[in-house]
């Protein structure tokens, strides 16, 4: 089942790189300080979550990284993608604002998804 594996690192490597930029965007783009406070958010939680999707995609996107670790990593990028959606619908965004965290929301799970199933077909080590 090599579309298993390829599944897994096509959807693994673009999280990974939508995080490194989104990384990037949080300590480097003045805007994103006014978008957080357009949300509601403080300006650490700017500094907080941008650390965190760093290490996240560091798990991810290292392969000898264990399971264990990588399984905080989607948990992680679970919450913080739905918590982004809901975020952006409260306050009344426009719909690509919406869409763009479960697009990422659904990389995320077929990533996950993918990862597993590959493990128990011993196709990538855990």
């Amino acid at each position: 089942m090599k579309g298993l594996k390829i599944a897994y690192w096509v959807t693994t490597g673009l999280v990974v790189l939508a995080m490194l930029v989104s990384v990037y965007n949080y300590f480097f783009n003045p805007a994103l300080k006014t978008a957080y406070a357009h949300v509601g958010f403080p300006d650490w939680f700017r500094v907080e979550l941008g650390i965190a999707k760093l290490l996240g995609a560091l798990a991810l996107g290292i392969p000898v990284i264990s399971a264990r670790i990588k399984e905080w990593a989607y948990a992680g990028f679970f919450i913080n993608f739905f918590s982004a959606f809901l975020a952006h619908y409260e306050i009344g965004d426009p719909v690509f604002n919406q869409v763009a965290p479960l697009v990422l929301l659904l990389l995320v799970v077929v990533s996950y998804i993918s990862f597993h199933k590959a493990i128990l077909q011993k196709q990538i080590t855990p």
